[in-house]
């Protein structure tokens, strides 16, 4: 891009919100990442779009974040415009079963939401740090749910500002993977299909998972949730531990003590530091055991993982 100040003004006209020259270490849940040109933050579809038109039409970069979680940004920062989907919060009960939200409303507050009006299917993702459009994007899942199991559709924008929507099998939700995985579109919003249930039971459920993400996950220190995606026949964290890498350190960032799974921020860690503790732990699983661990972190701006 040839003027940000132009894309500034731009922005100014539409009247969305944007900041420059930010460090995206206040943006993401690892506390991590360089400075990105541009930040913006729409709190509309229509605004969005006009962000991804423009940056398509200049061969600007776009990274697109909700809370930052499941997310590595390298020391040097992102050259481009960040889109923060924050501001896209809004939740609706379309019928007695179906909730429809926008991409940026937080997994925890769709989770409540789903809660005052005593449906059930989401619980499983009580607790998971993100946003909902993040979540449909992986195909989040815990505790064995998934948001495969509720979500029906989800409405997007591609890079040329154009609107869409994918449903039912066009999703291809699969282990941690959706086709919005492969392409460039941004959701937009998505709609879940839940079932009534006892709010009691509802919230039962919900207090139960809550207590056991806090007892067995470093939830006290920053970083990105689970780091590994979980190899068939085996989990991540375990085959870590079998290993003898829990506490395993580089710099500021660790093997947690408390759970293999998550390497943690410590204090001060750089993403080279958790990038040096990934390749560590991949390595060595892959050596004592023969299993190859894939990450489950998104790394922006690091080549080779």
């Amino acid at each position: 891009m040839n003027s940000y100040s132009e894309f500034c003004a731009l922005c100014d006209d539409i009247k969305c919100e944007y900041s420059v020259d930010v460090p995206l270490r206040d943006y993401t849940s690892f506390k991590i990442g360089g400075n990105a040109d541009v930040i913006v933050f729409p709190d509309t579809a229509e605004k969005l779009s006009f962000v991804t038109e423009y940056a398509n039409k200049n061969a600007v970069r776009v990274l697109v974040i909700g809370k930052g979680s499941n997310l590595l940004v390298c020391d040097k920062g992102f050259r481009g415009i960040v889109i923060n989907t924050c501001k896209m919060d809004r939740i609706e009960l379309v019928d007695e079963t179906t909730i429809r939200c926008e991409c940026g409303a937080s997994l925890s507050r769709l989770c409540r939401f789903a809660l005052e009006n005593s449906l059930s299917g989401l619980e499983f993702a009580f607790g998971i740090p993100g946003t909902a459009g993040g979540a449909a994007y992986m195909n989040a899942g815990a505790y064995g749910g998934e948001m495969k199991d509720v979500l029906v559709s989800c409405v997007h924008v591609n890079s040329e500002g154009k609107i869409g929507e994918f449903k039912g099998d066009e999703l291809d939700l699969t282990y941690r993977h959706s086709v919005y995985s492969d392409s460039e579109y941004i959701i937009l919003s998505l709609t879940l299909s839940l079932k009534k249930g006892d709010k009691t039971e509802i919230k039962s459920v919900m207090d139960d998972l809550m207590s056991r993400r806090k007892d067995k996950q470093p939830l006290e220190y920053p970083s990105a949730g689970s780091t590994f995606k979980r190899p068939e026949g085996y989990f991540a964290g375990a085959l870590i531990e079998q290993c003898g890498l829990k506490g395993y350190t580089s710099g500021g960032a660790q093997v947690s003590e408390k759970h293999a799974g998550f390497v943690i921020n410590k204090g001060g860690a750089t993403a080279d530091d958790v990038v040096n503790v990934i390749e560590h732990c991949k390595k060595t699983v892959l050596e004592q055991t023969g299993v190859e661990l894939e990450p489950e972190v998104k790394i922006i701006g690091q080549e080779g993982i």
